[in-house]
């Protein structure tokens, strides 16, 4: 009979240690899942981080490069007569200029506009635009309107949808003719759920 009370304390007691560490630890476990997001901002080739332009009601999407941290941003560009795009020059591309100041805006010069920067459009009917940059014609992008009534470009990566929103492209030497060009990024949102997308691809 005592061997048997012995045996019950003895279980007791187990049991009860066990009990004890394992709410000890529960916060720290917690504290853990909790933790803050890590990644690093993206930064060019000086350490400087890449800013994000300010909101601008006619901003369609803005590039980023490599090289350094100045934005060229693309605006639509509506005819004060008509209420809709322009039909010659629908959108708008110039410099926000941080890497030499604080974000002033600067035009394409000629050569910048015609061979790097600048856009081709087409109409296509109903107000909508078939849109190309010069320096990369392969990736067409669409200016129209969404279900919110408002103008957007639409592109189309890998059978996906999105709202452009960003591209940056990385770059590892070259020339202004002929860039080495890792990578491009596009990121907008998908136009059905407002999630964000991402599609990266080599050119």
């Amino acid at each position: 009979m005592i061997k048997t009370l012995l045996k019950l304390l003895l279980l007791v007691f187990l049991f009860a240690g066990n009990i004890a560490p394992a709410a000890a630890f529960a916060p720290i476990k917690t504290g853990l899942i909790l933790q803050p997001d890590t990644l690093k901002p993206r930064t060019d080739v000086t350490g400087r981080v890449y800013p994000t332009p300010p909101p601008n009601p006619l901003r369609m999407f803005y590039l980023q490069r490599s090289p350094n941290i100045n934005a060229l941003v693309y605006d639509i560009n509506i005819d004060k007569k008509t209420g809709k795009p322009d039909e010659d020059s629908p959108l708008h591309g110039y410099w926000l200029r941080y890497a030499e100041g604080h974000g002033e805006p600067s035009e394409f010069t000629y050569m910048q506009r015609k061979f790097a920067y600048g856009v081709i459009s087409k109409a296509l009917g109903n107000d909508n635009y078939d849109i190309r940059l010069v320096s990369y014609k392969k990736i067409p992008f669409t200016l129209m309107k969404g279900a919110d009534g408002k103008y957007h470009i639409f592109a189309t990566v890998a059978k996906k949808q999105m709202l452009l929103q960003k591209v940056f492209i990385q770059i590892d030497g070259g020339t202004f003719w002929l860039p080495n060009v890792i990578f491009v990024e596009l990121k907008g949102t998908d136009p059905v759920t407002g999630k964000e997308v991402t599609e990266r691809f080599k050119p």
